[in-house]
């Protein structure tokens, strides 16, 4: 098994981003681009990459109580990864994300995954901006 785990600062609160990371019509727009999620009857998702050009069933579970989003394989068992958002006491909030691959095959490698995954938190970062900036002026 293969872990990997990025953290980010966001300038919003821990609701605000909670709120926009967990939106399933939205993941698109922070996720990485070769990745596309449709929703399916909750917890069920469809994870279609582009890559691979292939569709894996998958879960996608929102725990909003404890600002965290768990997410996995359904049938496979492949990977599996959670996204927390925890509050700062500067109104800010700090993102985690942590991926596991379970099967050797499926881990694209360092580089690759710790740059998917900055590229997401950066995104998420710029949604979280976007709405906070809509939701002051």
């Amino acid at each position: 098994m293969t872990e990997y785990e990025r953290t980010r600062t966001m300038p919003a609160l821990p609701e605000h981003v909670f709120d926009q990371a967990a939106n399933v019509d939205q993941l698109g727009n922070w996720l990485p681009d070769d990745l596309h999620v449709h929703p399916g009857e909750p917890p069920a998702v469809t994870v279609h990459e582009d890559a691979a050009d292939k569709d894996t069933a998958a879960l996608l579970r929102a725990h909003r109580d404890q600002m965290r989003l768990e997410w996995g394989t359904r049938e496979q068992g492949d990977y599996a990864g959670w996204l927390q958002v925890a509050g700062l006491d500067t109104g800010t909030s700090e993102v985690t994300i942590h991926l596991s691959f379970f099967d050797e095959s499926h881990d694209p490698g360092e580089g690759s995954v710790n740059q998917a995954l900055d590229t997401s938190l950066g995104r998420l970062e710029e949604q979280v901006r976007m709405r906070v900036d809509n939701a002051a002026g």
